[in-house]
């Protein structure tokens, strides 16, 4: 499996407790998807550089996993799907 750094915005205009649940929800789904998650950093409400859907603050999140493609792929479409994510990004870490 190789390693990947995911990052996600979730919209700050929720409660503190939905924005855990979301981070939770990611973190669950790459789980279940045989994804192993190494490290989940909350890295708090900041400025984004640019407006998102007529945000200009959100949180942002970091999640570190030992993963294959369909996991990656899992986190994708979730993170699409899912109203309270206002944007992602997946990266590959070089060993």
């Amino acid at each position: 499996m190789k390693k990947y750094e995911m990052m996600f915005i979730v919209n700050p205009t929720l409660d503190e407790s939905n924005i855990k649940k979301t981070a939770e929800e990611i973190k669950t789904t790459v789980e279940k998807a045989n994804g192993k998650v190494l490290e989940l950093k909350d890295m708090g409400q900041r400025e984004l550089a640019y407006e998102i859907n007529k945000h200009k603050k959100g949180y942002y999140f970091l999640l570190t996993v030992e993963a294959d493609k369909n996991a990656v792929d899992e986190f994708n479409h979730v993170a699409n799907v899912n109203e309270n994510i206002i944007r992602s990004l997946v990266v590959k870490v070089e060993d």
